[in-house]
């Protein structure tokens, strides 16, 4: 991977393990200055120090706005601003609409939708200060249509999407994009109860974190320069419609 990012500052919520860690190595790749932002601190502490001097660990609770105003100030002490933000910190429950509790309801809510609510708000206003920067906000196919037993999940991630477009418009003069990513099934811990071999997958596979990498790092880079308030949906073609199995 080209050297897109050098001297940008990246912050990856949930960058510790699954997609958020290849998110994290694919961005450093790249030459960006990585921090990995999670409450896993034993995992995320030891991918910051295999990557090196271009990535530290900052623990992070996405629900908490101190926590987030201390990550945020963290990075700009330590490297001078922030120029991306990666909101990919996520959860997922499931159940039958009668049985699914509040409980579940609020818990994935709070960090799907209000933690990335809360990511952007935070790195605004050291984005708007440097003219600009990028947000990427991770969604799902889930934001494109309904899946059963996914209630929580879906409602968050669909507004993860809308949340994105009204970011979009309304920062695009400040030099700030927005622009969301929707992954289909991936092989991560989230994802183990499902057999990807079931599902109407047209390119015949289920997805692996590498397949997502390079979507971050273009919306990240200034490949994507004009672009936002779009999706990109990076799925095997789960959405594109149902074929003959």
């Amino acid at each position: 991977m080209t050297r897109r990012l050098d001297d940008r500052v990246v912050i990856v919520t949930g960058g510790a393990r699954g997609l958020g860690a290849a998110y994290v190595r694919g961005l450093h790749g790249a030459g960006a200055r990585v921090v990995v932002a999670d409450l896993l601190e034993d995992e995320g502490r030891v991918l910051a120090s295999e990557l090196g001097e271009r990535a530290r660990f900052e623990p992070l609770d996405v629900t908490d706005d101190a926590a987030w105003a201390r990550v945020v100030a963290a990075t700009v002490q330590a490297w001078g601003g922030v120029d991306v933000l990666v909101n990919n910190a996520g959860i997922a429950n499931a159940g039958p609409l009668e049985h699914y509790t509040r409980a579940k309801w609020d818990a994935v809510i709070a960090v799907n939708l209000t933690g990335t609510f809360l990511g952007c708000q935070a790195v605004v206003p050291v984005m708007r200060d440097a003219g600009g920067g990028s947000i990427v906000n991770i969604s799902s196919v889930e934001g494109l249509r309904g899946s059963e037993g996914l209630h929580g999940y879906v409602a968050a991630k669909f507004g993860v999407r809308g949340l994105t477009k009204s970011i979009a418009v309304e920062l695009g003069r400040a030099g700030i994009r927005a622009n969301s990513v929707h992954p289909g099934w991936v092989d991560t811990a989230m994802t183990t109860r499902i057999d990807p071999s079931r599902l109407p997958i047209p390119l015949g596979r289920g997805g692996r974190p590498d397949d997502l990498v390079g979507a971050v790092v273009f919306l990240a880079s200034d490949d994507s320069a004009y672009m936002t308030g779009a999706e990109i949906v990076v799925d095997g073609g789960m959405t594109a419609g149902v074929g003959h199995r």
